[in-house]
């Protein structure tokens, strides 16, 4: 009988650029080298490279020597870019930079690419995002939207998989990517191992939005300024836009008006913001019930909070506390 076949590895390619993110340099290396077939066999080979084969310098200040050239994205069944501090005249729109795009031509047609963080302004240069759904770090997502009009950005998920081309959400959402990508690979069982010989979690809860800051909007002398002030005191009782309109001596039509003028949203999505926020404190920073949370919150009902985080967060209160909080009770 014929003695089985070794499986191919799955060749990644991960390209350092100037001014590469070390900890996202990191991350392919570490999560793909993790995972293992049935009897221990690795299943991805992984290389790092540069667009010349010369050293790299990183943001944290020191420089990396790799072992390839761009040859290795000619070989790759998956290119994966880590971001970068210095991406120049692709910040604003602009082309790939000839070298870059010299080593782009290598890479074959079909080969799955991968952006973490910022570096889907690489591929957003590239031309590969047109039409797509991406994502990027949640802090330059209106500015990437802006820059690259075509691209379908979604900022509030941890990555997003259009097929051969994949992109994720800052920092550690690379981990999240290439945990996705060994799981689509090769399954759950693989991905989890992994995952556990990195010590991270093999899915996270929600997307990024439950990460991004809503800091409270500073005090004006706008005209509504005084009522939602008023509010922020009274987030627990059931406030209706009478009550505040009645408060700022005004009609409703002209509260209304004015209210999304000076704070950029209508008077009821302004309080369920800042209820969040609030329900979010309370979350992070005390071992409240859910329910007697959602209350002081102004929810009225643990549900009702669970259905306003999921919503908006995309998580529970008690999968975000537990992300949050060390050592909460569930």
């Amino acid at each position: 009988m014929a003695a089985p076949q070794e499986q191919e590895l799955h060749r990644v390619a991960v390209l350092a650029l100037e001014g590469v993110v070390s900890f996202e340099l990191g991350i392919p290396s570490r999560i793909f080298d993790s995972a293992r077939g049935p009897g221990g066999e690795p299943l991805y080979e992984v290389t790092v490279c540069t667009v010349d084969g010369g050293p790299v310098r990183t943001e944290a200040g020191f420089s990396v020597t790799v072992d390839h050239g761009p040859e290795a994205l000619a070989a790759a069944d998956t290119v994966v870019i880590p971001p970068t501090h210095d991406l120049g005249a692709m910040a604003a729109g602009g082309p790939l930079p000839e070298p870059l795009a010299r080593a782009f031509d290598r890479i074959r047609p079909g080969t799955r690419m991968v952006s973490i963080c910022t570096a889907s302004y690489v591929l957003a240069a590239a031309g590969l995002l047109d039409g797509r759904p991406a994502t990027t770090h949640w802090c330059d997502a209106t500015a990437f939207a802006r820059t690259f009009p075509r691209v379908d950005v979604d900022p509030g998920v941890l990555f997003v998989d259009d097929g051969d081309v994949l992109t994720s959400a800052g920092a550690a959402a690379g981990i999240d990517l290439c945990l996705h990508l060994v799981r689509r690979d090769h399954g759950s069982a693989v991905a989890n191992q992994s995952a556990r010989h990195c010590v991270v979690p093999p899915h996270r809860d929600g997307g990024q939005a439950q990460y991004i800051e809503r800091p409270l909007p500073e005090p004006t002398l706008a005209s509504t300024a005084a009522t939602r002030a008023w509010a922020l005191e009274r987030l627990q009782e059931p406030l209706s836009l009478g009550e505040m309109a009645t408060h700022a001596r005004m009609s409703l039509r002209t509260f209304t008006r004015r209210f999304r003028e000076e704070a950029g949203m209508t008077p009821g999505n302004w309080l369920t913001t800042q209820r969040l926020e609030l329900a979010r404190q309370l979350l992070e920073s005390s071992d409240l019930p859910v329910d007697l949370v959602a209350h002081r919150a102004g929810f009225g009902t643990a549900n009702s909070l669970r259905q306003h985080m999921r919503s908006v967060l995309g998580v529970s209160p008690v999968a975000y506390r537990r992300t949050f909080q060390v050592g909460a009770r569930s």
